[in-house]
């Protein structure tokens, strides 16, 4: 482990290309929005179709709206200041508080490395066949291979390596609405807030909550500081916030669209059909209902979303660790220490489904703890100048938060038995 001071600096070529075109400026967003299609996304909306079809659509549109400012908002964070949520955190904590901070935040980042490492290794067996352990094991060997597109000199290598994966994703769960399109009248019916029963609460707490993920609001704001630096106020400092904007709104719009369409194919195809409560018995049920090459697409989307968000999860928990502690680990040793509890659980023989519930329960935790310190943050004219919140944008980051801690609250008190 070694100590490292975190610095920013101004980042001449990207401050140039903000002169020229927005285009170049894009796809920090794009990593970040690759946590909203990850595994435990696709039990949460495929249980929800299958079980209460077009019922939660309005749930889905809502929490993609959230998450997007919340998104923003970290984004804009790491232009104006040139440093992450995780090292502006540190600067306002004391010792033992800061601990207890890291500990907490690098609890989330595990977790949600473990739900994909496990959501990778049941794409393996769908479409190879291949043992849960042996699967979860080449994800880890995969994921490190993507983490090593990571360098001091440019992110968009990587960058580039998550978009098309993100594209992956996207094709696999979309492709089944064209052989089963939904009901165009149904669709609209549940964008009308409702719910059915505290079972639908529930469901819909866990659905939201684990929309807006901790891991990547802490690294959002690491993203674009690494990709801009320092930027004073001024021309090119709008440009680049405009940029973000337009980076955070396509992300979330391609982000939010897979979700709907995982939970549209649920409701068309799995409304009403046994044994589809995990997912390996929605992708048989899919395969059964709309044909194997919708099963294949279905598998091949969530081995790319296993893939491309246990690297995001890493990178996040590497993230996280140099901001609270100037301290870090090297991404290949991080890896492997992560990749550990995901095969003992695997090689015991837990369910998977069940994994990525109780991980959604802990991403649960650890979202007052991001969202508190951004909001505050944001909104403060000593941070962020003539660039701090307006006072809507505020007021609503605050409803957002309110209304995630409240859902949060209710799934972990439903999965409890508290309910």
């Amino acid at each position: 482990m070694t100590t490292v001071d975190v610095v920013s600096v101004p980042a001449p070529g990207p401050v140039r290309r903000a002169r020229r075109s927005i285009f170049a400026l894009l796809g920090p967003a794009f990593v970040a929005a690759v946590a909203y299609v990850d595994p435990g996304n696709v039990a949460a909306n495929v249980q929800a179709g299958s079980r209460y079809g077009y019922l939660l659509v309005w749930v889905l549109v809502v929490a993609t709206v959230s998450a997007g400012l919340v998104q923003f908002l970290s984004a804009k964070l790491g232009v104006v200041t040139g440093a992450s949520l995780p090292e502006l955190v540190r600067e306002r904590l004391a010792g033992p508080a800061r601990i207890g901070f890291w500990l907490q935040a690098e609890g989330v980042a595990m977790a949600t490395d473990l739900a994909e490492v496990i959501g990778g290794a049941v794409a393996l067996n769908l479409l190879f066949d291949l043992p849960l352990p042996v699967g979860g094991l080449l994800t880890g060997v995969a994921s490190l291979a993507l983490l090593s597109l990571q360098n001091r000199r440019s992110q968009r290598p990587f960058e580039r390596v998550i978009t098309g994966l993100l594209l992956v994703i996207a094709i696999g769960f979309v492709a089944g609405l064209f052989f089963a399109p939904p009901s165009a009248g149904a669709v609209a019916a549940g964008l009308v807030p409702r719910l059915h029963g505290s079972e639908s609460v529930v469901l819909a707490a866990a659905m939201f909550g684990a929309t807006v993920m901790p891991h990547v609001v802490y690294l959002h704001s690491a993203l674009t500081r690494d990709r801009f630096g320092r930027v004073p106020a001024g021309p090119v400092r709008r440009r680049l916030l405009t940029a973000t904007r337009i980076d955070v709104t396509v992300a979330m719009v391609i982000a939010g669209g897979v979700n709907i369409a995982m939970l549209l194919l649920a409701a068309g195809a799995l409304r009403g059909a046994g044994g589809v409560d995990t997912i390996e018995g929605a992708h048989a049920a899919i395969s059964a209902q709309l044909g194997p090459l919708v099963g294949v697409l279905f598998g091949i989307g969530l081995l790319a979303s296993g893939l491309a968000s246990t690297s995001v999860g890493c990178h996040a928990g590497s993230v996280i660790m140099q901001g609270l502690l100037r301290r870090s680990v090297s991404l290949p040793l991080r890896r492997m220490l992560t990749l550990v509890p995901a095969m003992l659980i695997l090689i015991v023989g837990v369910e998977p489904t069940t994994v990525l519930v109780v991980s959604q329960v802990i991403l649960s935790l650890g979202l007052p703890f991001v969202l508190i310190p951004l909001v505050r943050l944001t909104a403060s004219r000593t941070v962020m100048g003539e660039d701090a919140n307006p006072l809507l944008t505020t007021v609503a980051a605050w409803m957002i938060t309110a209304a995630i801690i409240a859902l949060n609250l209710a799934l972990v008190a439903g999965v409890l038995g508290l309910f």
